[in-house]
């Protein structure tokens, strides 16, 4: 896959961090024993199983890039940080930096408990190749970043994980880094703090710096990222835009991660009858690459929108109101099927959606070989612009969660408004303004 920013390919800009076929792989043991045993040679049985927290990932990441790293636990996710700033050494492969990286990894990493925030600030500098006087320099503005007054005095044992955070990330972005590396922490920090760390995100971006980081926070890995690797199981699964791996991640988390070649299924048709088929589902504002997956107990078999007249339609006046109909083919029986949708802006942030559990509008099994239409009436409150559908069927078989049948951006939802108000919705406010009584 060939990636383009600015106008210059992936291929003729600098590397910051390069991975080459990196694993990690750690020994497992039933009982301490056993690894006391093996460590001195007794018995020939080997005790231990191997454990691949990475196997064989190789990625690029180059110089002025926000990179995201996403998966589930477990993945690998933390371990391939570590390995990239020199926190743990690979069992196997390669690994080259190009740049001075800072990193706030988990709670704690670089940090002497006992010293206090001040203290910390020095060792975390010195550690990094800074003199006394340039972390002197850099303290005033690390400690108003931090915000956490007089407790910067303090050992950091006596610090909440908030106050942790606020000082570990004023030190990570203080200290000139040509790479950020962050991992999951923002999570700790009150939302205030989150937003003064992503505006900082942000300010990094236009200074060209590389900025690596890992999260569970989809929204912001689509905001931020130009790019996203996603892992599973210590494999690299693929990387691309925001938006792709981040449909791609939603399939891991329900077991059907394989990703689609599309080539392949182009290749079944020729030129002019994939040119009439794309044509056909563009004039009805349907996806012809739409992403989909299911087990196939059940099939969404027809999608459309309909206006407040009842008139098919992908162009909805704000203000008005809409409903979003899916037919679903039951095709074994299932005991109580959930119906959604969700609706996402084009950078892939899903803005909102709902199904038919969160409504409590439908609990009943439904047998195999009953069709249901479903529907969903609302008003449109979304700001003036382009947006994409997803629809899906899902349930529970016991305790796990099925994948029936899911549709991503399966149309377009074009939101006609005069007028737009701030960020993704219209909270409809009813506005007063009069003169005020003088006071004696």
């Amino acid at each position: 896959m060939s990636f383009e920013r600015d106008g210059v390919t992936m291929a003729e800009r600098e590397i910051a961090i390069r991975v080459k076929d990196v694993r990690k792989i750690y020994k497992l043991y039933d009982k301490p024993k056993d690894r006391m045993k093996e460590a001195f040679g007794f018995g020939r049985k080997q005790t231990h199983q191997l454990h691949y927290a990475l196997n064989g990932v190789s990625l690029d990441i180059f110089k002025g890039e926000t990179v995201g790293i996403i998966g589930t636990n477990g993945s690998g996710k933390s371990t391939i940080l570590k390995i990239i700033t020199g926190v743990l050494t690979p069992t196997e492969g390669e690994v080259a930096v190009d740049g001075r990286i800072s990193a706030l990894l988990e709670l704690g990493a670089g940090f002497n408990m006992e010293y206090s925030g001040i203290e910390n600030v020095y060792l975390n500098g010195t550690m990094m190749g800074f003199s006394e006087k340039e972390i002197e320099e850099r303290l005033p503005d690390i400690l108003a970043f931090a915000d956490i007054g007089g407790y910067v005095k303090q050992p950091v044992k006596t610090y909440s994980s908030g106050m942790f955070v606020r000082l570990a990330f004023a030190v990570a972005i203080n200290i000139d880094p040509e790479i950020l590396i962050v991992d999951e922490a923002l999570s700790v920090g009150d939302v205030f703090f989150q937003a003064k760390c992503y505006h900082k995100f942000e300010e990094f971006k236009r200074m060209g710096k590389t900025i690596v980081f890992v999260s569970h926070d989809l929204s912001s890995i689509s905001k931020y990222c130009d790019r996203v690797f996603l892992l599973n199981q210590g494999t690299l699964l693929g990387e691309g835009s925001p938006k792709e791996m981040i449909d791609a991640y939603k399939r891991v988390l329900v077991g059907q991660y394989e990703l689609p070649d599309r080539q392949e299924h182009r290749d079944l048709l020729d030129d002019r009858e994939l040119r009439t088929a794309a044509g056909r589902e563009a004039s009805e504002g349907k996806n012809p690459e739409l992403l989909e997956y299911g087990n196939g107990q059940a099939e969404i078999v027809e999608y459309y929108l309909t206006d407040d007249r009842n008139v098919r339609t992908t162009a909805v006046i704000k203000g008005s109101k809409f409903t979003i109909h899916m037919r679903v083919r039951i095709r074994e029986d299932i005991p109580a099927p959930i119906f959604a949708f969700s609706i996402k802006n084009v950078q892939g942030t899903e803005i909102t959606g709902t199904n038919t559990m969160i409504e409590k509008s439908f609990l009943e099994a439904v047998p195999a070989g009953q069709t249901k239409e479903v529907s969903f009436t609302q008003r449109m409150t979304l700001q003036g612009g382009e947006y994409l559908l997803s629809l899906g069927v899902t349930g529970y078989s016991g305790d796990d969660f099925e994948v029936y049948h899911r549709l991503y951006d399966v149309m377009n939802i074009t939101v006609v408004s005069d007028k737009d108000t701030v960020g993704y919705y219209d909270m409809e406010s009813a506005v007063t303004v009069r003169d005020a009584e003088e006071q004696p």
